[in-house]
């Protein structure tokens, strides 16, 4: 296996409008805190928000195109939120990592952030590559 513990791999997206209408339209969640201006001022988000799991897909792209790449499979993730994704806002995703183990199963640190430098999202994924 060609991964070693401390290789890192980063990408950044910046999430519009048309990609969260997109994934609604793709996944159904059409929640207002999403699209709606007047919904979301009521809410704790002020304005509205990208879908967390659209978010994700910036680290799960990672995860098939370069570390671990081709043929690995996402076994697990325990990931937290942290902060929102507004719209128009680019995110950035690193990936470290941190383990294998005797099961060549990968353990890789999972953070994304926002032009800001907050941690948006962080967690821990399981892979293995085939």
């Amino acid at each position: 296996m060609d991964i070693k513990v401390g290789q890192i791999a980063t990408a950044k997206k910046t999430f519009d409008k048309d990609m969260v209408l997109s994934f609604a339209q793709l996944t159904g969640d059409f929640n207002p805190v999403h699209f709606d201006e007047e919904y979301a001022k009521n809410t704790i988000f002020k304005k509205p928000i990208v879908h967390g799991p659209l978010v994700i897909t910036l680290v799960t792209t990672l995860f098939a195109n370069e570390l671990p790449g081709p043929g690995s499979v996402y076994l697990a993730h325990d990931v937290k939120y942290f902060h929102p994704v507004y719209h128009n806002e680019t995110i950035t995703a690193t990936l470290e990592v941190i383990d294998i183990n005797e099961k060549h199963h990968i353990f890789i640190k999972t953070t994304c952030t926002n032009e800001d430098g907050k941690v948006i999202l962080d967690g821990v994924a399981r892979l293995k590559k085939y």
